[in-house]
């Protein structure tokens, strides 16, 4: 199937871009910039833009910087730059990135336009919400700065509206004592998780002082839940704040098993049933965070 017929701009400044936006009747125009999500999306006509417009001459948004502890990543950069050059800064994106789609989507998807598309089964958006990144949006209504956890309104919605540019996303810089861990199941690497599970932990003399496991794949969009007591009486239990990564995932089923059940929302479909996406968060989250509460202890990823 081809996509219906559309108009194509490919401004060089911001204001323009946003000026086609707001010129498109009833909100009908689409901003571009990688198009891995959008274009098989116009091929298969479940969208029908009036108007595409293309960001990739954008020069503010091709741009990425660290300012102080905060990665800027600006709308129009790829995905495998942000994976070749930020991996070390922020170790969550380095261990998301090669589970999103292949090397040659990489090479021209975008971190934000993934975010913006929204996908629940993405991973981009399960690593925003579990760094606590903020989305810097503008539209009509101005400028605004907007946290993950409030981003994401449901299944490929969110609170930008149809006259609005995500024109970057600030990721906070790793400390060195937080660890990370990132999985996710699929029926073939490349595709959309079934399940998947990012997870945050920082610690401060063996001691847990954060701890979060964020799920996607199982509901409409990802879900953050706090574990930071579960997984400190899971070390005070096993004795030895320097436990194996599988004892302390088996320390952390039960736990892991509680929030499976919470977070699984999804009335299944043809690749898992409901029971069978809750046991797959539930291993998986009890073995991620184990491992990132060992990476904090040590300031590696292992």
């Amino acid at each position: 199937m081809k996509a219906a017929p559309f108009a194509y701009v490919r401004p060089t400044r911001l204001e323009d871009a946003l000026g086609e936006l707001q010129a498109a009747q009833g909100g009908s125009g689409k901003v571009i910039a990688g198009g891995q999500s959008l274009v098989p999306v116009l091929a298969m006509r479940l969208g029908r833009p009036s108007i595409l417009v293309d960001i990739t001459r954008v020069e503010d948004l091709t741009q990425m910087e660290v300012t102080g502890q905060q990665l800027r990543v600006g709308a129009a950069v790829r995905q495998r730059r942000v994976q070749r050059e930020a991996s070390q800064l922020v170790p969550l994106l380095g261990l998301a990135l090669p589970w999103v789609g292949h090397r040659e989507i990489r090479s021209r998807g975008t971190v934000c336009g993934s975010l913006a598309h929204a996908d629940p089964s993405a991973e981009m958006p399960a690593v925003a919400l579990s760094l606590g990144a903020t989305l810097q949006v503008k539209g009509p209504k101005g400028d605004r700065q907007v946290n993950a956890a409030d981003f994401f309104t449901g299944a490929m919605a969110t609170v930008a509206g149809p006259a609005d540019i995500v024109t970057s996303v600030t990721f906070p810089v790793a400390r060195p004592d937080e660890g990370y861990g990132f999985a996710e199941i699929a029926r073939r690497h490349g595709d959309y998780a079934i399940a998947g599970v990012a997870a945050r932990v920082r610690t401060s003399s063996g001691t847990v002082q954060e701890a979060v496991i964020t799920s996607f794949g199982v509901s409409d969009r990802p879900q953050l839940r706090d574990l930071r007591g579960s997984l400190q009486q899971a070390v005070d239990t096993l004795g030895d704040p320097a436990a194996s990564v599988t004892d302390l995932a088996k320390a952390l089923e039960g736990p892991a098993d509680s929030m499976a059940e919470d977070v699984v929302t999804t009335a299944g479909d043809s690749h898992g049933t409901p029971a069978y996406r809750r046991r797959l968060v539930r291993v998986l989250a009890a073995r991620e965070l184990a491992r990132a509460y060992r990476s904090s202890l040590k300031g590696t990823q292992t």
